[in-house]
């Protein structure tokens, strides 16, 4: 039998409102469609299992019309529906649906129909989710397009089975560097990720290693195309992390020069070999030139020139090329203060503008550093005008509390989308300039996907969001909690106030004003507020016994803020103007400066980090409370992580304000314990 959080958010518990359910199966006891294909047969089955297990009846399958309500299910191709629903299904977008309810002459019938047949998988889950979250049917007329064209996740999996920054357990794609050999986990995770429009991923770790390397060729491409038929039923397409080195650690060559004919030959090979075993292919997906992986720098090319080659040898066959942003020197002089790692993806890249190839999209982090738990939005975004670009979030949470802490990211995704880049001017956010969307997976091979059962909420959020950026975070934190859980008010409420107030919770015990990390080197999980201060990764608070923050102003730091669109650059350079919540990325302060609140920077830290140890602490009274109404299998595991966090708080409060007790020499006013 399943672990009851297996399921996340697709658990279709009956449907308990006996006048909802009666009003549901009118309309659901005949499916009617007309034709065939893998992603309409899918999308057809899992209406009908939904139904099934929501409803108690079996659908009928038709296909004609008949005299009682039924749902009818077709692309702009079908026969079943009337012209204007044809041309209607034909204007929409590659992957858009419309749903409605229609009553004339031919007899009553709700309506799923999409330009293409991925268009109606996403519809029918469109209508699961109506019936599992006891919404109205009647009189329906919706109409959803995505907002972005890509929708995409990547997997840091090595063929070994472990999973870098992963914290579900071990990967669900490999195992002893082999593909695992039953599929059937896969189809599921591909239900997961279609039930939220996600239509792209990548199975394998972006630091490609000498095993991963041979994805690409025939030592594993069976497996792959095994794979990514296995997706291709849900509508997803499967790309791969490709070695930038591949040509010489498989392919026999001495160089990778990207301009060396040998080189785009032996990719362009490798290119068409891949597509003769999978030919609805998405491409490739590179980490060049970054933390040691190799790239076209080692030429003395650059990025473009780099990416250029890969794109031309997937061009034939309208594959495109993901390029990491992610570049900057890690092995930086912790003495050198002019060399910002927040700069490094602009510096690289803005000068690049405009000499990508049509079918490269440089996938670029949220914000300047590494995913941490507030930081500004990348100034790369809106700068690359003439080059396609697309957001990464990270899922996983290497920063925010590895899944043993409850943390909510959607806020910070949406506050990242939304942020008004000025590039053309007033109203201009990141959400209208982006070709897609791309997050690291949390997943992992643990009973309930993602270690935490809350961290599903992340999984879901991201589809979501991805989807359509306009969906609010509460919103979205609801629809998650009642799916999940189902029907009990108190336990949705409780579930919907939890993950909302999470983000700011694990800000409040951890590291303060957006100066970021203060974490252990290496893993990345606990307080350590000099673990990085004095390494080669560059990433530092100057904390000194006066004062703490990083200057990147234009006059007396590093100029970072000047990457920005005005008005924003004078936002962050100007000390009266820059958000306190960023204060410490852009500044560096006396512990005794006041802050809008009213509180120095430093009672700021001490209040903070006490208010985050209680508030932490208040999620397991809160949760407690929901004891008898759900399973006490979800319910006992949620409130493990939820005890782990709050003595975790407890020891983040405890070192962060002994530190900086110790460091500025100012008591805390309020003469709290500090040790």
């Amino acid at each position: 039998m399943r672990h009851p959080s297996y399921e996340c958010w697709l658990q279709y518990e009956p449907v308990k409102n006996s006048g909802r359910a009666n009003e549901y199966r009118s309309w659901c006891a005949r499916l009617v469609v007309s034709e065939q294909g893998e992603v309409l047969n899918t999308a057809v089955d899992e209406l009908r299992s939904g139904i099934r297990r929501m409803l108690g009846l079996r659908p009928a399958i038709a296909a004609e019309l008949g005299p009682s309500k039924q749902i009818v299910i077709g692309t702009a191709a079908s026969v079943l529906l009337t012209p204007d629903e044809r041309e209607e299904a034909s204007d929409l977008p590659e992957d858009g649906y419309f749903m409605r309810t229609v009553s004339d002459e031919r007899g009553e019938r709700l309506v799923i129909a999409g330009r293409a047949e991925r268009g109606v998988l996403y519809g029918c889950f469109h209508l699961l989710r109506f019936l599992a979250l006891g919404e109205e049917t009647e009189e329906l007329h919706i109409i959803e397009t995505p907002k972005h064209r890509l929708r995409m996740i990547n997997h840091w999996d090595n063929m070994d089975g472990s999973v870098e920054r992963g914290y579900a357990g071990q990967s669900i794609f490999f195992d002893q560097n082999k593909f695992v050999a039953d599929r059937g986990r896969i189809a599921d995770y591909a239900r997961l990720l279609a039930s939220v429009g996600i239509n792209g991923l990548t199975i394998n770790n972006v630091n490609v290693h000498e095993v991963e390397s041979k994805l690409i060729d025939d030592s594993f491409l069976n497996d792959v195309a095994d794979v990514a038929g296995t997706f291709r039923l849900y509508g997803i397409q499967l790309y791969l992390s490709a070695n930038y080195a591949a040509p010489i650690t498989i392919g026999g060559l001495t160089t990778a020069d990207p301009l060396d004919p040998s080189v785009g030959a032996w990719w362009k090979g490798a290119a068409a070999n891949v597509y003769a075993h999978i030919p609805d292919f998405g491409g490739f997906v590179v980490k060049a030139d970054s933390e040691h992986r190799p790239g076209p720098f080692t030429y003395g090319r650059d990025h473009a020139e780099g990416a250029n080659m890969l794109a031309e040898a997937l061009e034939p066959y309208g594959g495109v090329v993901i390029w990491h942003c992610f570049v900057y020197n890690c092995m930086q002089n912790w003495r050198d203060r002019k060399t910002d790692r927040a700069r490094a993806a602009y510096d690289h890249f803005k000068p690049l503008d405009g000499k990508f190839k049509d079918n490269v999209i440089l996938q670029i982090k949220n914000g300047p550093m590494d995913f941490q738990v507030r930081e500004p939005v990348s100034p790369l975004f809106g700068s690359m005008d003439r080059t396609r670009h697309m957001m990464e979030f990270q899922l996983t949470q290497e920063y925010t509390g590895q899944q043993r802490h409850l943390c909510y990211l959607v806020p910070q995704w949406k506050e990242a989308l939304d942020f008004d880049t000025y590039a053309k001017g007033e109203g201009t956010p990141v959400k209208s300039l982006i070709a897609g969307i791309t997050a690291v997976s949390n997943i992992g091979n643990d009973d309930n996907w993602t270690g935490h059962l809350l961290a599903q909420a992340n999984l879901y959020g991201f589809g979501r969001i991805s989807w359509n950026s306009e969906l609010s975070a509460e919103g979205i934190a609801d629809e998650w909690a009642r799916m999940t859980f189902g029907a009990e008010p108190k336990v949705a409420e409780t579930v919907l106030d939890m993950l909302v107030r999470s983000w700011r919770i694990y800000e409040n015990y951890t590291a303060p004003l957006g100066v970021g990390w203060m974490v252990n080197p290496g893993h990345h999980y606990g307080p350590n507020v000099d673990g990085y201060e004095y390494s080669l990764w560059g990433t530092y608070h100057y904390a000194d016994c006066v004062g703490i923050g990083v200057d990147r102003t234009r006059e007396t730091g590093t100029a970072y803020s000047q990457q920005y669109f005005e008005p924003n650059a004078s936002m962050y350079d100007t000390l009266e103007t820059c958000p306190d919540e960023l204060l410490l990325f852009f500044h560096h302060v006396p512990y005794t400066h006041a802050l809008r609140s009213g509180e120095t920077v430093i009672q700021h830290i001490y209040n903070t980090h006490f208010d985050g140890a209680k508030q932490a602490e208040g999620l397991v009274a809160v949760w407690r409370q929901l004891e008898g109404l759900m399973d006490e299998s979800r319910f006992a595991e949620v409130l493990e992580r939820l005890q782990e966090q709050a003595e975790h708080a407890k020891e983040w409060r405890d070192i962060i304000n002994s530190y900086f007790l110790r460091k500025s020499g100012i008591s805390d006013k309020l003469g709290r314990m500090i040790y």
